[in-house]
């Protein structure tokens, strides 16, 4: 039995000080990578850029059930320095049963004297017979009162700086693109988004390289769904949102067929211009993450879920190692160089999650703010991706704002 005991304790000794070190190996892998992805990455130029003026716009913010949002979101946009002379804003009621509309008609109304146009329209029901999700019925209905050159889509939890969009437009006519988009700037007030909002800007950061989709001969494509500038012309030639009525990832949806049909995409870093506050609870984080999470991975089942244990292993295991290890010195003293072994890695690891938070503070302007708690995190992440997984195979619980949404057939490889 003694011998027995030993075997046992020196293969546990192993297998956790191998746990620890891909722990700190994954961290190390995940920063560098970061590090380089954006090392080169393209960025709103500065406020030097005049402003287009034979150009026209429209901002296009969809709505449904925004009354915490819409009135800041069309007062930020009301604010901003005219891009062009011909410029207006349509905020489209996607049948929003709170106060939406009322809302943003008051903030409409309050700020007419600017000289500004704007309407707020209501989408009215979908279409029987039609399976539309997420913003894209109210989207297309938009497009049906847009003459303009150039179209904005901006959701209503997104806060722009004065200069945003005079920047923006000009920028993309410069560059010549058929789709412009900004990375907005993260925002975390709630527990939730601290413990979850930092890892996913990192693992989007990563796994969708800002250089590789701008490259037109790269097949990756990404596009930020709270700020895309679309060329008239270039978004009715894939279609619109129009021809993605059931795409609930529509924003990457959108990308892929700008550059599969040849069209010009810039997706470049708008941190200083764009501030996104995405979830108030742990109930909207929940809802829109596992709405997300398997689709982000091209619904390929396995993928979503080793992603999930990826995270698990590098944020949460350190964490847990490090508060298991020390007991584990009393029990089993023979291994003792191996715990020791073991701890350091798992401190290390700990100690690499604070610079990585300090590395997305600097680059994405997220804070530190409760930065250990992104072991809990890892773990939220890690169970978002299996419900994810079943909710988009299954459909059930599978909802945006408590809309239902159709499930797909996954990927499997």
């Amino acid at each position: 039995m003694a011998e027995l005991s030993v075997s046992w304790a020196q293969l546990l000794a192993l297998l956790l000080f191998a746990t620890s070190a891909a722990s700190c190996g994954g961290l190390l892998l995940l920063q560098l990578g970061l590090m380089r992805c954006l090392a080169s990455a393209p960025v709103l130029r500065p406020d030097a850029s005049p402003s287009a003026g034979s150009a026209s716009l429209t901002v296009v913010i969809p709505a449904y059930n925004e009354a915490v949002n819409i009135g800041p979101c069309l007062r930020h946009v009301l604010a901003s320095e005219p891009p062009c002379r011909d410029w207006r804003v349509l905020v489209v009621d996607d049948e929003s049963t709170d106060a939406t509309a009322e809302l943003a008609t008051a903030v409409l109304k309050a700020h007419a004297t600017a000289g500004i146009r704007g309407e707020v329209v209501h989408a009215g029901p979908r279409p029987e017979g039609e399976h539309w999700v997420g913003k894209n019925w109210a989207c297309t209905r938009a497009m049906e009162q847009v003459q303009s050159g150039w179209v904005l889509f901006v959701d209503a939890d997104v806060r722009l700086k004065p200069d945003a969009l005079r920047r923006a437009l000009a920028q993309a006519i410069d560059e010549e693109a058929d789709l412009f988009s900004l990375a907005p700037r993260l925002g975390c007030d709630c527990l939730a988004e601290w413990m979850v909002q930092p890892i996913m800007a990192s693992l989007l950061g990563l796994g969708f390289p800002i250089e590789e989709a701008n490259d037109p001969a790269s097949p990756v494509s990404f596009a930020a769904g709270p700020f895309m500038l679309f060329r008239r012309t270039a978004y009715e030639a894939i279609g619109g949102h129009r021809a993605l009525a059931a795409e609930v990832v529509e924003d990457l949806a959108l990308a892929r067929r700008i550059k599969s049909e040849g069209l010009r995409l810039r997706y470049v870093l708008g941190l200083d211009a764009v501030d996104l506050r995405m979830y108030p609870n742990l109930a909207s984080l929940w809802e829109g993450w596992t709405k997300n999470w398997c689709l982000g991975l091209d619904r390929n089942v396995l993928k979503a879920l080793a992603a999930a244990a990826v995270v698990v292993q590098m944020f949460s295991v350190p964490w847990i190692l490090a508060g298991v290890l020390p007991a584990l010195f009393l029990f089993f003293p023979a291994q003792s160089i191996w715990w020791t072994s073991s701890v350091v890695l798992a401190f290390l690891a700990i100690a690499q999650q604070c610079l990585l938070r300090l590395y997305t503070s600097k680059t994405f302007g997220i804070p530190t703010t409760l930065w250990w708690l992104m072991g809990v995190g890892g773990l939220l992440v890690g169970a978002i991706g299996p419900v994810s997984v079943w909710r988009t195979l299954t459909g059930r619980g599978w909802t945006w704002k408590g809309r239902q949404l159709r499930p797909s057939t996954p990927k499997v490889i």
